[in-house]
């Protein structure tokens, strides 16, 4: 093996080290955008809960003049899921999985009913 074909290996990987060196800190700085992108989604996120639980609330009352008996335990308890559905079905559209998602045009659905109950 000759003594140049050594430097030009080593140079060789001098420009491979060089280039893998480049593309980490790309991925470093794109992984610091995703970390901060989170954060910012997370705040965001427990913001519109809020803003969503604060617009739910009235909701109850509503619920239970339609028939939906709400207990007091599952006030406490539930979840936004729950307060979504309630939304819903507030807003004229069918939460049972029969019919789910199509709007109401014959008042209250059993089903809905029955869903909202449990």
């Amino acid at each position: 093996m000759d003594k140049r074909d050594i430097f030009v290996q080593i140079d060789q990987m001098e420009e491979q080290m060089g280039t893998l060196y480049a593309e980490l800190g790309e991925i470093k700085r794109q992984i610091i955008e995703l970390l901060e992108e989170n954060k910012r989604l997370g705040i965001e996120n427990q913001q519109l809960r809020k803003l969503l639980k604060k617009d739910a609330e009235p909701l109850l009352p509503m619920l239970q003049a339609a028939g939906a008996s709400v207990p007091v335990s599952m006030k406490e308890t539930t979840g936004e899921g729950y307060d979504n559905l309630a939304r819903i079905y507030h807003e004229g559209f069918h939460i049972c999985n029969v019919y789910y998602g199509h709007l109401r045009t014959e008042g209250d659905c059993l089903f809905c009913m029955s869903f909202l109950n449990k």
